[in-house]
């Protein structure tokens, strides 16, 4: 069945939708819904859809669509809940209930037809997280109940009806910041918390705040600190506490209302900085009453302020690193946070760490809110990534623990990669990875993940996964090697599982200390083949031709955080839309071959020889036609021959006694390299054949080349 995807972004529902229908085996294609309306009927022709699955809009469906193809809209409410601020009011009015609704496109807004609908208890959440979670799986639920009406005959969708005892919900309308508008003097903390609950991630609360307008998000309730109603009375961890009638709460992230709508969700404490009144002195110091700034020991465990974002827990010889950072991003103060935290944890009593992220999102890498703020985006952007790097260098470096990586949430970019860093990975059903860069401006990416992803998923499939740039749940993870083991859908009994697993790890010390020295002589290894600063300068030198040398990273970003609409359905998602020429996914940008001091015999002429070896090889993985390819072999053939020649009468001269069997690997090396040159004639060359080479070439200067060096070492020796 072809099931066409039409929504207003690939994000979220959307993401989890074409993840879902894809590992079902469905052809599955995506088209925007943007302004431009005769663009989306185009995109419907070309693909010919059975049937059109709309899992977020913000814009009504064509009739022209609708009345030609079945087309099922996700509408996220119970049954007879009609408007698009459906779940904003459902929070907001403090409701025990809600659901999701499947229903048929019609003339009337959100009142065709019900093909299926689930209801879930309305946890006292944010909107974000509860769509994240009960909203997204009641809607997954509510897609295989209606695929599974399309094969029976005699089903026909419920039609809207009022009448019924079981249709509760009404028409409302689109919620506006009249409807929003929190009252500091009247509004208890509860009322206040539903409020910017409900408005978050989008649009957030507009209030006023030192006479300035800003839109609030992130609020937590605060247990103890009190003072005048609306005041700011403390800040910690960057967020804000604001007094309330009844209590107070804190306030994490605040967006100026600028014009033209420029203005960037920041942590609250970084978007007053120009606003705070400073620290005073004299007698208004010593009567006047003063913010109170609260410092959090993250060397304690426990979660000390409802605001704290990194913290850990002790479980008998395992500790748990949780870093709920708001909507994933990460900057290079949290990086630096979470790498001391994590280095405090390392050096206690303790066999396994866990590495838990946040409930609803693990992370999405670089923070790009606070790169575009930064003075310096260029500067800040490096300074950043550098920062990740160092946490994931030392998660690698963890020789002595077990560490886990446990994904509640989703994983993008950085964030994907560092999620495999760890030692094992657990995955809650359900959580979508996007492990690929490129979709930010062409990015790079860091985060040593030529090592790390190649390690985990191979070659070719590392190259599939950043070249197409396409998400994965996590079931397909875990069969290409990405994820080890998917636990349950349900967050609480997914922490459950991740304890049992954890446990099961601890009750055998000697299975567990044979994972640990695996593990070693693993990265002894990994590191003599190719150091782990070889991956991180080549990744970083091509970020800094992003960060410095163009202008796509930064234009990419600037959509990102002003979320720009985009102009067109980008081409990976759109299969419609693809031409059969388009090129195929090239690996050469994830190989990269560098000399390496280990290699050294001592001869300053074989050395260079050696070295010059693996710029060839570069060359010919650069290469972008047969043209090159042809040259860039030639060129290898030939550096190859002589060298070989030269080695091996120097030899033959000091009557080496592994000559033949020395002669004999170089024989098969350049039988190699002539076979490769006709899989290139007949356009069946892979660069997975090239690094095997590369790989049989250093594996011959380690153990056969140094062999010869020690013989003559001690030959000459002996001379003497």
């Amino acid at each position: 069945m072809r099931i066409l995807l039409i929504s207003t972004a690939f994000s979220g529902l959307t993401q989890r939708y074409f993840t879902e229908l894809e590992d079902a085996g469905y052809t599955v294609s995506v088209e925007l819904h943007l302004s431009d309306e005769a663009k989306l009927l185009e995109g419907v022709a070309l693909f010919k859809p059975d049937l059109i699955l709309c899992p977020f809009l913000t814009r009504r469906i064509p009739k022209a669509i609708y009345q030609h193809y079945k087309c099922l809209i996700v509408h996220p409410g119970i049954k007879g809940d009609r408007g698009p601020s459906s779940l904003d009011w459902a929070i907001q009015a403090g409701l025990k209930e809600w659901g999701v609704t499947l229903l048929q496109a019609d003339d009337e807004m959100d009142a065709g037809a019900i093909w299926a609908c689930k209801t879930f208890p309305l946890r006292a959440a944010t909107k974000s997280s509860l769509f994240n979670r009960e909203v997204t799986i009641a809607a997954v639920e509510c897609l295989w109940e209606a695929l599974s009406y399309l094969e029976a005959a005699d089903f026909k969708p419920e039609p809207l009806d009022y009448a019924r005892p079981d249709v509760k919900g009404q028409l409302r309308p689109q919620m506006k910041q009249a409807d929003r508008v929190i009252d500091w003097k009247k509004h208890s903390t509860e009322q206040i918390l539903r409020r910017i609950r409900a408005a978050d991630g989008m649009p957030g609360v507009l209030d006023q705040i030192y006479g300035q307008p800003f839109y609030l998000f992130n609020a937590h309730r605060e247990d103890h600190l009190r003072g005048k109603p609306g005041e700011i009375i403390a800040i910690a961890n960057q967020a804000i506490c604001r007094a309330t009638c009844d209590g107070a709460l804190w306030i994490g992230h605040l967006k100026a209302k600028l014009p033209g709508g420029n203005g960037i969700k920041l942590p609250a404490a970084l978007a007053l900085q120009d606003l705070l009144p400073k620290p005073a002195n004299g007698l208004n110091g010593l009567f006047g009453k003063a913010l109170k700034f609260i410092d959090i020991d993250y060397s304690k465990p426990g979660r000390q302020l409802p605001c704290q974002e990194v913290w850990y827990q002790l479980d008998g010889e395992a500790a748990y690193i949780h870093f709920a950072f708001h909507n994933g991003g990460m900057s290079t103060a949290q990086c630096r946070l979470l790498l001391s935290v994590y280095r405090h944890v390392a050096t206690l009593d303790v066999k396994v760490i866990v590495l838990m992220g946040g409930e609803d999102c693990w992370s999405n890498g670089i923070h790009l809110n606070h790169i575009e703020a930064a003075a310096n985006p260029a500067d800040e952007s490096w300074q950043n990534i550098n920062a990740i790097d160092d946490l994931i260098y030392q998660i690698i470096m963890t020789l002595d623990k077990l560490t886990i990586a446990a994904l509640s949430g989703g994983a993008g970019a950085g964030g994907a990669i560092l999620a495999i860093a760890p030692d094992k990975v657990l995955a809650r059903d359900g959580v979508i990875f996007n492990p690929h860069y490129k979709n930010m401006g062409e990015l790079y990416g860091s985060e040593y993940w030529t090592y790390l992803l190649p390690k985990r998923v191979g070659l070719s499939m590392a190259t599939q996964l950043t070249e197409e740039r396409l998400p994965i749940s996590a079931k397909k993870a875990w069969r290409m090697g990405l994820v080890d083991k998917v636990l349950d859908r349900q967050h609480t009994i997914f922490a459950a599982q991740v304890k049992q697993t954890v446990k099961s790890y601890l009750a055998d010390y000697c299975a567990l200390k044979v994972l640990l020295d695996e593990k070693a002589e693993r990265r002894c290894a990994d590191e003599a083949a190719k150091p782990l600063a070889v991956y991180r300068k080549f990744e970083l030198t091509q970020m800094y031709a992003n960060f410095y040398g163009n202008d796509l990273y930064h234009q990419a970003r600037q959509s990102f955080v002003f979320k720009k609409c985009q102009t067109k359905t980008p081409d990976n998602i759109a299969k419609h839309r693809v031409v059969e020429s388009l090129k195929a996914p090239q690996s050469g940008s994830l190989l990269h071959f560098a000399w390496q001091e280990n290699y050294a015999l001592g001869d300053k002429k074989i050395d260079d020889q050696h070295k010059d070896f693996f710029v060839l090889a570069e060359r010919l993985l650069a290469a972008v036609n047969k043209h090159e390819m042809n040259d860039a072999l030639f060129d290898l053939y030939q550096h190859v021959k002589v060298h070989f020649g030269e080695e091996e009468a120097f030899m033959n001269q000091v009557g080496f006694h592994h000559y033949k069997s020395h002669v004999k690997e170089h024989n098969l090396m350049l039988e190699k390299l002539l076979e490769m040159d006709k899989k290139i004639q007949q356009d069946d060359w892979s660069t997975e054949e090239v690094m095997g080479f590369i790989d049989k070439w250093t594996q011959h200067i380690l153990k056969s080349d140094l062999a010869f060096n020690q013989h003559w070492q001690e030959m000459f020796k002996f001379c003497v």
